[in-house]
């Protein structure tokens, strides 16, 4: 019998899915890496026994893959895009495993989490103990723009879900994500010369300045029912110093604590008017995720894993997390959810990103433990 592709390096199969994972480059939005990288698990989630289907938006491929009968499933949740363009595997990042260590691109964020699920499903023989819904989406690291919708209409039922994200430095998982949002505000105004003809132009960067203005003073409002974190993290605009510019436009990250100041902060943007005569002004969202506050069902969940962990030794808890995932549309949803069930590491997004093998030996096992238990 012939060996699968990735056990083709390493003595440990699990070493090799992962480096063959990691090896495949699949950054956000390259469409054809991202069928790449969605065959190979396809096959192997199909092979497990899962009952497998292949989504193709805009942005790539996402994979659903359904494991045992009925009504009520438990997701486990992850995604196949990374922040890392072709060519840092070569150039910058290449992979490396000391025995201790293994790097990477997107071995941390969260290829090594995609390996965890599959290892544990192959233990158990694709026969989980309850019914198993695996979804892994293409564009996470842009803010799923395709696949939101995907998310949620196939969490319709479930009983709760687990998100393979990375784990807090020491290994807690994340209960409880801030939302984040992306908007751009784009001015619109006029272009003249600056000196002969200055009356006739509507400057777009003051326009684009004066709101900015008004954005901080929203989200600095004390009426809100929680701090708001904001990002100015873009401004562009204008061609030469000679010219009134017509256009300008500014990215903002916005992140939220709970539901009411997010409400609040977006609608207060969507209702932004333009302060200058003949301006106009655009409000685009590009991407959003609800706030996610912990309940009392994610905390059962959470002290469910717990008391699995301690049952093999491992000790693990749960605290809220800053930033945000997928699982912020599924814990918004009051479905019982927690995050980071990925391995122990470091380095996610940055040059120095690891995955410690023997957090990647404990999650396995911890989730094998799980699926074997009703």
């Amino acid at each position: 019998m012939n060996a699968a592709p990735w056990m083709s390096r390493q003595t440990d199969p699990v070493v090799d899915f992962l480096r063959m994972l990691v090896e495949i480059e699949s950054p956000s939005f390259d469409t054809e890496a991202s069928e790449r990288i969605a065959t190979p698990l396809s096959e192997r989630l199909a092979a497990i026994g899962g009952a497998v289907r292949r989504i193709r938006t805009d942005a790539g491929t996402s994979i659903l893959a359904d494991f045992g009968a009925g009504p009520d499933p438990l997701l486990l949740v992850g995604h196949t895009d990374t922040v890392w363009p072709r060519g840092t595997l070569d150039q910058a990042l290449p992979w490396s495993h000391d025995g201790t260590v293994i790097r990477g691109p997107g071995a941390y964020d969260m290829k090594s989490g995609i390996a965890v699920m599959c290892e544990a499903l192959e233990r158990i023989g694709g026969a989980p103990a309850m019914p198993v819904r695996v979804i892994l989406t293409c564009d996470e690291e842009v803010g799923s723009p395709t696949t939101a919708s995907l998310i949620t209409q196939e969490a319709v039922g479930a009983r709760a879900a687990i998100g393979f994200e990375s784990p807090h430095p020491d290994g807690a998982l994340k209960v409880g994500r801030r939302g984040s949002t992306r908007v751009i505000i784009r001015a619109v105004g006029r272009s003249a010369h600056a000196a002969l003809d200055p009356e006739l132009g509507i400057s777009a960067i003051d326009e684009l300045v004066d709101q900015l203005m008004r954005v901080r003073m929203l989200v600095e409002d004390p009426a809100l029912s929680a701090p708001v974190l904001c990002n100015i993290g873009t401004v562009a605009g204008g061609t030469r110093a000679n010219v009134v510019p017509d256009v300008a436009e500014a990215e903002i990250g916005l992140r939220f604590i709970d539901g009411e100041s997010e409400t609040a902060v977006l609608n207060a943007l969507d209702g932004l008017a333009p302060i200058r005569h003949g301006s106009r002004l655009e409000v685009e969202t590009l991407s959003s995720r609800p706030a996610w506050r912990a309940t009392a069902p994610d905390a059962a969940l959470t002290a469910t894993i717990a008391s699995t962990a301690a049952s093999l030794g491992q000790r693990i808890d749960g605290r809220p997390a800053a930033g945000a995932g997928d699982t912020n549309l599924l814990g918004s949803l009051r479905i019982p959810t927690v995050d980071g069930f990925g391995p122990r590491g470091g380095g996610a997004h940055a040059l120095d990103e690891h995955v410690i093998v023997e957090s990647l030996r404990e999650r396995i096992d911890l989730l094998t433990a799980l699926l074997s238990s009703a």
